[in-house]
């Protein structure tokens, strides 16, 4: 009786459970697509354009370049710079079986067409966007900025709309991802106009003027003026129940420094003392308005900008200081420490035909970040992909975020790849896949890692002209990216089980978590730890993705490889996108063919040893 009534809920459970099971690991597969051939000859030429001012350099150094990096190595490069991981031996297979012409252009175009790459370069880039910490939960979302940026990728949005939405966005931040680039400026809810202002030049015109806030720059013509000029288009950001906003009363080029000033510093003692004097209060919190700039404010009793309240009382500038009236008359105060100086307008440091005349302050900076004739908005991307595509930056000998100005003539020469793909990238309005498709079909890209001199001096030479494919250590969440497709020999994406995307979610969250993530400034030259080392061999991780199971790809591998010679094989190209070298198969194939006797351990032992190869 009891196994009756148990029984038909068991099977609904059952039923749930496979329809689930079903519904996630039978996604449908994004067919790899054709590409058009004048597509590829125009990628193919513009590439040639990039490499012409290369191969002059090489010439003119007397550098020999490296030879062609074989494809399988260039698949390898740009499955982890483009998705984060590397081919899965499924893909590789398909890339072999492909003798199509411009092999390495069509996968390029398939990688980029792949939901993966808007994953991985949402992330990538909104560090340089939002940064990598979470910042206050309550107004601020970083899941909701990167998942909104995941989308404008995705959509082959134009990348200047997707940067004058960052900066001129208004709305709730939960509701408006792009907001989150402003909130993120936001600490202990109070606004940070500096803060946004330096990341703004940083991520968007690839120049550092940070240090302008206290100072004019040491080394470069940036100063402190031009800095305060540029933070002032931030100075009417506004948090309300609306979300962020632009107030209209308030800030018509007086800075918080100025109005906190009258509220509170020499000018408010005397005021109040005559306020009180006359029967007037001045409360703490009264909402103070600069109606013409530095010469008109005005008092209301309210802090809300909906209340179109009468003013209270009025201050206006005199030769000699400021005139306050109210109800009960007037009086006068004399300025003895000017606000001159204090007040700022807003104001660019070049070009200010840029700015239009339409729109508010935001509006108008986007407009001249993002401005066709603004060669730094070009360049400064171009720069940053170029760094994820090799490692570092073109100009590898400065932080990603600190190019020349353009028009300094001494730089012209060493910056001229960098504005030819710019120009190319503006051309193509502003399409972010195709400038990544020129990049990787450049013959920068393309070369291998060996360089065709083994004479130091002549190799540092080489590196910096990129007449070598740069080695570079990986970022944690390749590293671990790279040992979980390893260890399946399926792809792992959109289309796998559920399961699956939830323990690659959950391993890769705990492994960058033990590894260290390098932050915001994940471009720059950072030596190995030993910590890390002694993770990579000694960890959970490794032994867990290099265990022979039934449904792992050293278990699979083992038992469909029909010599110790094919199972080598393939347990190199699922590690390494690479088969091994006569030296390697000499090495590992006497340990294969005594497995027979023992078949468990050896092929583990394998995959322990590539996980924790320089090469991986």
């Amino acid at each position: 009786m009891k196994i009756k009534r148990v029984f038909p809920p068991l099977l609904v459970v059952i039923g749930v459970g496979l329809l689930t099971a079903i519904a996630a690991s039978t996604a449908i597969r994004t067919e790899r697509p054709e590409l058009p051939e004048n597509i590829i000859e125009d990628v193919t030429a513009t590439a040639a354009r990039i490499d012409d001012p290369m191969l002059r350099r090489w010439d003119e150094l007397g550098i020999a370049p490296a030879p062609s990096a074989d494809e399988l190595e260039v698949l390898r490069r740009l499955s982890l710079a483009l998705h984060g991981t590397i081919p899965s031996l499924e893909e590789i297979r398909l890339f072999e079986a492909d003798a199509g012409p411009h092999r390495l252009t069509r996968w390029t175009a398939a990688m980029l067409n792949d939901p993966r790459f808007a994953d991985y370069f949402a992330e990538r880039l909104a560090r340089a966007y939002v940064g990598v910490e979470e910042g206050e939960f309550v107004i601020f979302r970083r899941d909701r900025f990167t998942d909104w940026l995941r989308i404008q990728l995705g959509d082959r949005r134009p990348y200047d709309e997707i940067v004058r939405e960052m900066i001129s966005g208004r709305g709730v931040w939960t509701g408006k991802g792009e907001v989150n680039f402003v909130t993120a400026g936001f600490a202990n809810e109070e606004f940070d106009a500096n803060k946004l202002t330096a990341r703004t030049v940083r991520a968007f015109l690839g120049q550092r003027m940070d240090c302008a806030q206290c100072h004019d720059h040491p080394f470069d013509d940036w100063t402190q003026d031009q800095f305060q000029g540029l933070a002032a288009y931030y100075g009417q950001v506004e948090l309300s129940l609306a979300g962020i906003r632009d107030k209209s009363g308030e800030a018509f080029g007086l800075p918080d420094k100025a109005a906190e000033y009258l509220k509170t510093g020499t000018i408010a003692t005397e005021l109040r003392k005559r306020f009180r004097e006359n029967g007037d209060g001045l409360r703490k919190h009264a909402r103070l308005e600069m109606v013409a700039a530095d010469r008109l404010w005005v008092v209301r009793d309210s802090q809300k900008i909906e209340e179109n309240l009468e003013p209270r009382f009025v201050i206006r500038r005199t030769p000699t200081g400021f005139a306050v009236s109210s109800y009960e008359g007037e009086y006068f105060i004399e300025d003895r420490d000017s606000l001159e100086q204090q007040v700022v307008d807003p104001s660019v440091p070049f070009h200010p035909e840029w700015l239009g005349t339409e729109g508010t302050r935001r509006d108008r900076l986007a407009a001249w970040v993002t401005h066709p004739d603004n060669r730094r908005f070009d360049r400064a991307l171009v720069n940053r992909v170029w760094g994820l595509l090799f490692g570092k930056p073109y100009l590898s000998d400065r932080p990603v975020d600190d190019l020349p100005d353009p028009d300094r003539e001494e730089d012209a020469e060493e910056t001229r790849v960098l504005d030819l793909l710019g120009c190319d990238f503006r051309e193509q309005g502003c399409d972010l896949r195709r400038l990544v498709q020129v990049i990787a079909a450049t013959r920068a890209f393309r070369m291998d890692s060996r360089a065709a001199t083994s004479d130091p001096q002549q190799l540092e030479q080489a590196e910096r002209a990129w007449a070598v494919f740069p080695i570079t250590r990986r970022r944690p969440e390749q590293v671990i990216g790279a040992m979980l497709q390893a260890n399946t020999v399926r792809t792992v994406d959109q289309n796998s089980h559920l399961f699956v995307r939830f323990q690659k979610f959950i391993r890769e969250r705990d492994f960058v978590n033990e590894y260290g993530d390098l932050g915001e400034n994940e471009l720059d030259d950072r030596a190995g730890t030993i910590s890390q080392a002694l993770l990579r061999m000694n960890g959970e991780f490794a032994h867990e993705m290099a265990e022979e199971e039934p449904f792992t790809a050293p278990g699979r591998i083992a038992s469909y490889s029909s010599t110790p010679e094919k199972l080598l094989e393939n347990c190199f190209l699922a590690c390494l996108t690479r088969r091994p070298t006569p030296e390697e198969a000499a090495y590992f194939l006497p340990q294969l063919e005594d497995d027979n006797d023992e078949p468990d351990g050896v092929v583990q032992d394998v995959f322990w040893t590539l996980f924790n190869s320089p090469e991986f």
